[in-house]
């Protein structure tokens, strides 16, 4: 499985994770001139701005890690620019979560799928 493909089977994960949770699933890979988004959920009043983290392991340290300050920079100014076009969203709470698969086996093996909410400002 290529990398690409491997990235692709961590987000359907993650919605189905998202699913399961009650979020409806709005846009997968939302792209914009200042980046893309994993995936946007809405349940109730809170919009979710996904970041998906797929690793084997946690050796080189946590998934969550990965999502940088230069990462939560773009993700905040994209999920600014998916807000002002959308004016029925911009009556919900925006919140930016993040979730982490583990993958040891990669998409044979077994996951471990954790939702972080409200993962950074």
């Amino acid at each position: 499985m290529s990398r690409s493909e491997l990235g692709m089977f961590g987000e359907e994960q993650a919605a189905a994770l998202l699913e399961k949770e009650g979020y409806r699933i709005l846009e997968r890979n939302f792209r914009c001139r200042f980046g893309e988004i994993d995936l946007i959920a809405r349940r109730r009043d809170i919009l979710a701005f996904v970041e998906v983290k797929l690793r084997k392991n946690a050796s080189y340290g946590e998934a969550r890690e990965f999502v940088t300050p230069s990462k939560q920079r773009r993700l905040r100014l994209a999920a600014s620019w998916y807000l002002s076009g959308r004016l029925w969203a911009q009556t919900l709470q925006p919140r930016f979560d993040v979730v982490e698969i583990y993958a040891p086996q990669g998409a044979d093996g077994p996951l471990k799928l954790s939702h972080l909410e409200d993962a950074f400002v």
